[in-house]
């Protein structure tokens, strides 16, 4: 039977299990893929301690690779013996081999291996849906600054590609001088290393005191009020993690004379709700990949078997670009 990693209780990364589990026959809607290589994100951590519940036992993994084996009755855009990557609930990509629905999966391009798309797809989705969905009411344009934190991470140096590409001026920020260098290397126009220098502080200095036109925020509580403060008149402050811990509450009536700002939490899933939009933005970006103006860093490979140490190293902030574990 494939082996998966499995959870049977919330916690830390010791709930994470090694076992074999029965794959059977997709029902309609559905495909069976045998997976090349899984992705490790930040919401497989969130799912793990159950800041996100999802029923148990639970196969962790949102993100994944391979080859098609069997298509179920009703789906007609992917075949047995396609190549396939997918960002996509429910979770279970941590597997050799799982059933899912195939709405979210597309067809793989023969140029991008399996361990790239299996780092990007997730990641670079989402960084798809903020760049291009996510805009302040006063829209972007070429030349306009925007912050970004954690730029060294996996949505984090795909971002600063693309951002660069788009003409935009990305400040972002890491917690050392060597994720600052890395992010800087792949297109961020400025650094802010924040465990030495005042985010706030330097955002207004490098934009001349105006702030910027959106913050695309996934470090949650730690950075939630600086970041509303690097904000321009009419800017937008965009959630879209908890790193950090959850965003605690606040008074809708704080944003009026910061600017009358707008705020908005966002997640992908909601961005890839039907079959047609999954196809739309993983064309998009499938075509800034193939371009070369967006590279896939994969700094991180695991076995399977050691997906806990992968999340260890995670939340221990030991990991830059994307990680995949290997079947």
């Amino acid at each position: 039977m494939p082996r998966a990693i499995q959870i049977t209780a919330y916690g830390g990364p010791e709930q994470m299990q090694l076992v074999d589990l029965a794959v059977g026959e997709p029902g309609p809607g559905e495909i069976r893929i045998r997976h090349q290589a899984c992705g490790l994100n930040y919401i497989d951590v969130y799912q793990r301690t159950g800041l996100y519940a999802n029923p148990l036992p639970l196969t962790l993994g949102m993100e994944g690779a391979g080859i098609v084996e069997a298509v179920g009755e009703g789906v007609t855009h992917l075949r047995a013996g396609d190549r396939a990557a997918y960002a996509s609930n429910p979770p279970g990509s941590y597997s050799e081999a799982r059933v899912m629905p195939a709405k979210n999966v597309v067809k793989l391009p023969d140029g991008i291996a399996f361990d790239t798309a299996a780092g990007m797809m997730l990641k670079g989705l989402t960084a798809q849906y903020l760049l291009k969905k996510t805009r302040p009411v006063e829209g972007l344009e070429a030349g306009d600054f925007v912050l970004f934190h954690a730029a060294a991470g996996g949505v984090g140096l795909i971002a600063c590609q693309w951002a660069r590409a788009l003409g935009l001026q990305l400040i972002g920020t890491a917690g050392s001088a060597a994720k600052c260098e890395l992010a800087r290397a792949h297109g961020a126009a400025h650094m802010i290393d924040y465990s030495r220098e005042d985010f706030v502080a330097r955002v207004k200095d490098i934009t001349g005191g105006r702030g910027v036109k959106v913050v695309y925020d996934s470090v949650g509580k730690d950075t939630w009020e600086g970041s509303l403060n690097c904000l321009r008149p009419f800017g937008l402050m965009a959630s879209f993690g908890n790193a950090s811990g959850p965003v605690p509450p606040f008074a809708p009536g704080s944003l009026g004379p910061k600017g009358s700002i707008y705020v908005t939490r966002q997640t992908l899933f909601t961005h890839i709700a039907t079959r047609e939009a999954t196809q739309a933005m993983a064309d998009d970006l499938f075509a800034v990949v193939g371009s070369g103006a967006v590279q896939i860093r994969i700094d991180q490979r695991y076995p399977l078997a050691d997906a806990a140490q992968a999340h260890r190293d995670l939340e221990a902030r030991k990991t830059t670009g994307s990680t995949v574990l290997l079947p």
